[in-house]
């Protein structure tokens, strides 16, 4: 759970402004250190990895609806 999500912010633009892009390579790398970290802390993989699914599926319709309309403009 992030507590602090305007600190979370302004790490994440510092950091693009200091490494611009990342490239997929250094993406997976990320993700899978990540993902490690998660694992060693015992909140990955989930147990049951249907829950909530449906939220992700509305939160997901919302953004595809808003990047078609976007495209369209």
């Amino acid at each position: 759970m992030i507590k602090n999500p305007e600190l979370l912010k302004k790490f994440e633009d510092n950091f693009v402004q200091d490494k611009g892009r990342l490239s997929y390579n250094q993406s997976i790398r990320i993700f899978t250190d990540m993902w490690n970290e998660g694992v060693k802390l015992g909140v990955l993989p989930l147990k049951d990895p249907l829950e909530g699914i449906d939220v992700d599926i509305k939160v997901a319709r919302i953004l595809n609806s808003c990047l078609k309309k976007s495209s369209q403009g």
